[in-house]
């Protein structure tokens, strides 16, 4: 029997007993959260020192200090935790409108589809809060749910970037061209460059990003969806750029549009 993926059991182990993030940083940033409910801390005396009493005091937790040689967390044996982990619920964005609502300024969301790799996710939540963007969005299923490594990857900004899980990412994209957004969809095919695709969009449009996982790229249903396929020019015929690199580029340029 194939051996499932790391994913897969963060993803069942969350639902029995709630979700651990590890590492001084993700753990540090999740304390720090009033939005996140924390259940139980878990440090090494050298990550205690590290992190500080503040931190944790303020969050109303006392942490459990553990030998670094038989560390009490049910993690991945490969999981850098730095000594220290926090098991939390998964936040609550609440709704689609609410998170992406473009309100009186100019508005800036991504959207994945099937992106299952936790690490290009949570690179791609760090550069969504970098750029400014309202929100992360992805299908419930075929993507990489709230873990501990998606967390590390995020630097932080798990805890403070929307990450929305919906159930259609067609109709989500259908919502978001209803609160005015112009859909663009990432495809290495394309004809049209991203840049001359903004530079036809009024200042302060509303502008959706869609990037498809590695390999497979857009489904034909999304590409359908989106509102124009556009490609990030390369300087070489066999150039290429993984997905959250390709988020990374897309959100700036995207950001001195609706600036």
């Amino acid at each position: 029997m194939a051996k499932k993926p790391s994913w897969v059991i963060d993803k069942e182990r969350e639902k029995r007993e709630g979700l651990w993030l590890f590492g001084l940083h993700a753990v540090r940033d999740a304390l720090a959260n009033p939005a996140r409910v924390k259940l139980r801390l878990v440090l090494t005396r050298n990550a205690a020192d590290r992190l500080g009493e503040d931190a944790w005091a303020g969050a109303g937790i006392e942490p459990e200090i553990a030998d670094p040689r038989r560390f009490p967390v049910p993690l991945d044996p490969g999981s850098v935790h730095q000594g220290a982990a926090l098991e939390v619920r998964p936040l609550d964005w609440g709704g689609l409108e609410d998170a992406c609502y473009p309100g009186a300024g100019a508005a800036l969301t991504v959207l994945l589809d099937r992106v299952t790799d936790p690490h290009n996710v949570g690179a791609i939540l760090r550069s969504a809060e970098v750029f400014g963007a309202k929100a992360v969005i992805a299908p419930a299923r075929h993507s990489a749910p709230e873990t501990g490594a998606l967390a590390k990857t995020a630097s932080g900004a798990l805890e403070r970037q929307p990450y929305l899980r919906v159930k259609n990412l067609a109709n989500a994209m259908e919502t978001l061209r209803g609160l005015g957004y112009i859909l663009l969809g990432l495809d290495g095919e394309a004809e049209e460059t991203l840049d001359h695709a903004l530079g036809e969009m009024p200042e302060g449009a509303a502008i959706a990003l869609v990037l498809g996982a590695e390999g497979p790229g857009l489904r034909e249903r999304t590409k359908e969806t989106c509102d124009r396929l556009v490609k990030i020019p390369f300087a070489r015929d066999f150039g290429s750029l993984n997905v959250s690199n390709a988020a990374a580029v897309s959100l700036y340029a995207a950001s001195r549009n609706v600036s």
